[in-house]
């Protein structure tokens, strides 16, 4: 018998045994309702973390301190949560109607709040993924402060560089700091980074913040004091889970009142009885699309459509988006603001009032009665699409009836990361896969390549996987999915839990029919085996303006046509 090696594990095998222990970890600490990040506790996080090094997080494991990474992270916690030694998850427990002043991350939809110079309350009402996203992002915090603290104490007593001291008197002047003691300030901080002047120089800009234009030297300061302060004096920083959150969390709680208030404006509007096809998507390309054209003609002399989507997606052309929304708001579209707590707001189209624009020749063949009502929900959350898919496609129950909802079609037009090709390319997927498990949701997409070719993009087809978390992704795991037999095109955060939603409605429970049309098609937004091309390394600017709205103008295209 031929003898049999052991061989050692592959990066990508120790990645997604990293991933795995990492997330069995954060369940472990929820449940048990607090954790020191930096402490016992906290230690397979960190562990796996270093041994996982996601692109996103860039020099994670090594010495010098990761700026692309910090800045990601920044932008998605809320301001001042440096400062802080506690920081709270808690539910929605009644703090919007506190004299707390909501803090809302500039990248993340969520109401943190500040209740004291040591702690922040982060609200959590988008399930586990929100968890996990905070978790991960406050690992890779915590594991960067103490790489500020290990470069500045130079004994154990918490004597400090030279450095050190220069920062602290720039950052606790009361006074703004000129051009000149601003460079003396970075240049100290350079060498506390490990990070050269040109590099911190150039980021620091982007920290700037209206309330703080220092914000980058204050971080990194708060950032090494909280260390310091661990360190030396065992002051630990804690994480704490509510027992509100903790007793609340995976019973739909969010989701369910989310839906209700659909389903009862529907009814208001006198839609329930329509064909009702729900897409999920932003909330400016389908409104866009339909009444931009009818709204700007006069601004679409010698423009092209696509010129025009370009200049409402820029952020000085206020005057021009509010006049879309206002001629769609008369023309059949009602907005809803989300009051529970999902995050995530609605717009409904009731394409009876649509007149004069592109497809008004499509709509008008149809009976009033078969007119489509179009549901365009913004974007969920990793597990938060399960639960607010599921409920939304629920029967609409009252006191005295269940009515269910005539649901044709059900669409995603998302972004999402490519593993072949570039920013703003296109993929159509043909199934969603669970990343790590075999959890497979292949499906019939309505959308196919050859309806998107011919437009200047390039177009992929094939699975995609449906991640638990885009912070923990790396290049390893995302080869192996790329060049196996996976045929792996793309990642993404919700597919597979919009599609776990749509295949127990339609093929178990009986919810909608059997024969509900789906469609995804998402754009790319980066290419995580690229250097330099993941999320960190800054959004798409104008790239996905034409990739977006030919995926909505297809989408739009077939409800008409298939209704």
């Amino acid at each position: 018998m031929a003898n049999l090696k052991l061989q050692g594990r592959t990066r990508a095998q120790e990645s997604s045994s990293a991933i795995e222990r990492m997330y069995i970890t954060m369940r472990h600490l929820f449940n048990r309702g607090f954790y020191k990040p930096m402490g016992v506790s906290g230690d397979t996080l960190r562990e796996g973390l270093l041994t996982l090094r996601p692109e996103i997080y860039g020099s994670v494991a090594e010495e010098k301190v990761e700026l692309d990474g910090l800045l990601y992270v920044i932008d998605r916690l809320p301001i001042g949560i440096e400062e802080c030694r506690y920081i709270n998850l808690t539910s929605e427990e009644g703090y919007k109607n506190s004299h707390f002043k909501a803090i809302v991350p500039p990248k993340r939809r969520r109401n943190c709040y500040r209740i004291d110079a040591e702690q922040m309350n982060i609200e959590i009402t988008r399930g586990r993924s929100e968890i996990y996203d905070i978790l991960t992002h406050l690992t890779f915090l915590f594991i960067e402060s103490h790489k500020i603290m290990n470069r500045v104490v130079i004994n154990e007593e918490g004597n400090v560089t030279r450095d050190w001291d220069k920062l602290e008197n720039a950052v606790t002047s009361k006074k703004d700091l000129t051009k000149a003691e601003r460079e003396v300030a970075l240049t100290h901080t350079a060498n506390i980074l490990g990070r050269t002047f040109e590099e911190v120089t150039s980021i620091y800009g982007s920290f700037s913040c209206p309330e703080n234009k220092e914000r980058f030297l204050h971080i990194i300061y708060w950032l090494g004091k909280l260390a310091i302060d661990e360190s030396v004096n065992e002051n630990k920083r804690i994480v704490t889970f509510s027992p509100v959150l903790r007793e609340r969390l995976g019973h739909h709680i969010h989701g369910e009142i989310w839906a209700n208030s659909i389903k009862n404006k529907l009814e208001q509007l006198n839609l329930l009885d329509r064909p009702i096809h729900i897409i999920s998507a932003n909330m400016h390309s389908v409104m866009n699309t339909l009444y931009a054209p009818i709204a700007l003609k006069t601004e679409l002399k010698n423009k092209t459509t696509f010129d025009i989507y370009e200049l409402l997606s820029e952020g000085k052309n206020d005057k021009l988006r509010a006049k879309v929304e206002k001629l769609a708001s008369q023309k059949g579209m009602t907005y809803l603001e989300d009051e529970s707590g999902t995050n995530i707001n609605v717009q409904i189209f009731d394409t009876s009032k649509y007149a004069d624009g592109e497809y008004e020749t499509l709509v008008s063949k149809l009976k009033k009665e078969d007119k489509p009502v179009i549901i365009v929900m913004d974007y969920a959350f990793g597990e938060q699409a399960y639960e607010t898919m599921d409920e939304l496609l629920k029967p609409y129950v009252k006191p005295d009836e269940r009515k269910y909802l005539n649901v044709k079609s059900v669409s995603l037009m998302g972004k999402a990361g490519i593993l072949e090709g570039g920013k703003g390319d296109i993929m159509i997927p043909s199934a969603h896969v669970f990343e790590g498990t075999a959890d497979n949701y292949p499906f019939d997409n309505g959308l196919k390549k050859d309806d998107l070719e011919g437009q200047g993009i390039d177009i992929y087809d094939g699975a995609m996987i449906t991640v638990l978390g885009t912070s923990l992704q790396n290049r390893d795991i995302l080869k192996f999915f790329h060049d196996s037999t996976w045929n792996v095109i793309g990642l993404e955060m919700e597919g597979a839990h919009y599609q776990k939603a749509i295949q127990s409605a339609s093929k178990l429970r009986g919810s909608i029919s059997s024969e509900v049309k789906v469609r995804y098609a998402y754009y790319a937004s980066d290419n995580p085996l690229e250097t330099g091309s993941t999320l960190a390394s800054g959004g798409l600017g104008t790239t996905g303006v034409k990739p977006t709205y030919l995926i909505t103008e297809k989408i739009l295209e077939q409800i008409f046509k298939d209704n």
